[in-house]
């Protein structure tokens, strides 16, 4: 009886996953390629995990009970940071030009940054490189590689993903209140305007040569998530940053510290693409360090008083 019982609930499995990636597919040609807003990337990943449950009635209560607990305030917490993002658009402050290209100069000695990547690297749309593409993939990856995250952190660590997701709605949150207070406008719209040299935007200009990303639904102003004055900090830094502190600190092995690149890579790419000054990623670096010892001091708190005397909490992943 065993044996039957098991085809049948593999089969059924099986049956979940083809009508999940059905759905995806959908999904994916809808959207002109793989959608990297976070109102449709989280629904697909929760997705996967209801098609992983649906022979399992204690997996499809956690999923219920983590809809609830776990992702919906999460969930809810950064769609009013998008919304409140959107509408900082210098309405209510100046937008500022100035300080930032002054600050990148000092630390170029004199070069911006920016400037100084394009005349070397960037040979137009027509003469794309590999480091193009390169520069393209690291920029992309922040749309994905936090909600990915959390979401395997939340199946098999779940303590560690509302660690993380605390860590990852206080850099939101104090991301949004220095957008309100200091709108400032980055490289490439500085260049238009003339207070920069011409800067090209290589992420868009890349992107319709990889129709791998539906990059609309990022930049969409109809519900005000678009803001082209959200730029200091760099949230794309802090972010990056923030994965790679969080996974050194919990992996083993010295090959763990290979993802100080990431943070290394987009910052690069953050620079040379023109979406970001050079202050604008050390200010997003210093909210991360900020915000990281801030939820992680908490958290110990708080595990010393629940914790039983003489038990610690664990800080690896789960292998």
């Amino acid at each position: 009886m065993r044996r039957p019982a098991l085809g049948r609930r593999r089969a059924v499995e099986l049956a979940a996953l083809a009508v999940y990636a059905v759905v995806v597919g959908f999904v994916v040609d809808s959207f002109g390629g793989v959608p990297g807003s976070r109102d449709v990337l989280v629904p697909l990943v929760l997705g996967a995990f209801l098609a992983l449950s649906v022979t399992s009635i204690g997996r499809l209560r956690r999923l219920a009970v983590g809809l609830l607990v776990d992702w919906l305030p999460f969930v809810l917490a950064l769609w009013l940071y998008d919304l409140i993002r959107g509408a900082a658009d210098g309405a209510w402050m100046p937008i500022h030009y100035r300080p930032q290209i002054e600050i990148d100069r000092a630390i170029g000695l004199g070069s911006d940054p920016t400037v100084w990547l394009q005349s070397r690297l960037w040979h137009g749309v027509d003469a794309l490189a590999w480091y193009d593409y390169a520069a393209w993939g690291v920029y992309m990856s922040y749309f994905f590689g936090t909600t990915l995250l959390l979401a395997v952190l939340w199946w098999r660590a779940p303590a560690l993903f509302r660690r993380l997701a605390a860590m990852v709605v206080g850099l939101a949150v104090l991301g949004c209140v220095t957008y309100v207070l200091f709108p400032a406008a980055p490289p490439w719209l500085a260049g238009q305007t003339g207070d920069l040299a011409p800067v090209s935007r290589i992420v868009g200009d890349v992107n319709p040569h990889v129709p791998v990303v539906a990059l609309a639904s990022l930049w969409e102003s109809g519900s005000r998530y678009g803001n082209a004055v959200a730029a200091v900090p760099s949230l794309h830094a802090a972010y990056t940053l923030l994965l790679s502190l969080f996974l050194v600190r919990r992996l083993r092995g010295p090959w763990r510290h290979l993802l100080w690149l990431y943070p290394a890579a987009m910052a690069f790419a953050l620079v040379y693409a023109g979406e970001h000054y050079v202050c604008d990623i050390l200010l997003g670096w210093l909210y991360t360090v900020a915000v990281y010892a801030a939820v992680e001091k908490g958290a110990a708190a708080l595990a010393a008083r629940r914790a039983p005397p003489g038990e610690a909490e664990p800080l690896e992943v789960a292998a």
